[in-house]
């Protein structure tokens, strides 16, 4: 089984314009993300996907493999799709490229869960995170995740699902948490079809699996990544960052 990792890298954000090429230390956020996910030795290759030349060329002039690829896309995944077309693999895991802080343990259990798929079930696997606080459950900006007996997903919602009819009734609540994997002829057929009603409502890439009848098993975690969406998150990461080399 040929595991790659692919990292997806926009330039533009709307909140936080050309993030990726702030500064982490001595390095970019992109050139950050690339190398721990390297250095985590899971992976039999390493890419940055990309829209830009200027992270491109970050990448390849420090040793890294890039990927350049068109500039629109409707989803993450429809970039990974396009690039690893012609890359020879079975599984691609998908790291954010804003999320430089790339955590060995939660992708080792995805891992797992596609090398102990021996029937090929599982087209996507995914992590999850139990959420508590009821402000965070009704928050639309956390995609809340419905389970199976299995641990695979029945729906993805930015409502609260399930939704508590009986005020006393406590059900656990899951928040997705945005790292993937995908079977390779799983990912290229989810960019072969056309979005329908519930991923155009919710704006969630993952239902359109579900609404073709494809699986995706949810691996629960305690993972907390650390997201560069404004300047404070990366003033943030770089408080971490100089505890965490304090420490070594």
């Amino acid at each position: 089984m040929k595991i790659i990792a692919v990292i997806p890298a926009r330039y533009a954000a709307s909140r936080f314009p050309a993030k990726l090429m702030g500064m982490l230390g001595e390095k970019t956020v992109i050139r950050s993300t690339y190398e721990n996910a390297k250095d985590t030795h899971l992976f039999d290759d390493v890419f940055v996907v990309t829209d830009s030349e200027i992270i491109h060329n970050e990448i390849t002039r420090n040793g890294g493999k890039a990927l350049m690829s068109s500039k629109e896309h409707e989803t993450g995944s429809d970039r990974i799709a396009e690039a690893v077309k012609n890359i020879e693999c079975d599984i691609i895991v998908n790291i954010q490229g804003d999320e430089p802080f790339v955590d060995k343990k939660p992708l080792e259990r995805i891992i797992k869960a596609f090398k102990q798929d021996i029937k090929h079930e599982i087209d996507v696997a995914t992590l999850i995170r139990k959420l508590t606080d009821w402000n965070l459950i009704k928050d639309t900006n956390y995609v809340k995740v419905v389970k199976d007996i299995n641990d695979y997903a029945l729906y993805f919602s930015r409502s609260v699902v399930p939704y508590p009819r009986e005020k006393k009734f406590q059900a656990e609540y899951f928040e997705h948490v945005g790292v993937y994997a995908f079977r390779k002829q799983s990912l290229l057929k989810f960019a072969e079809l056309s979005m329908l009603q519930n991923e155009k409502a919710e704006k969630i890439e993952c239902i359109r699996y579900l609404e073709y009848g494809m699986k995706i098993k949810v691996i629960e975690t305690d993972f907390v990544g650390v997201e560069i969406d404004t300047p404070e998150d990366l003033e943030k990461a770089n408080r971490i960052l100089a505890q965490m080399n304090d420490k070594n």
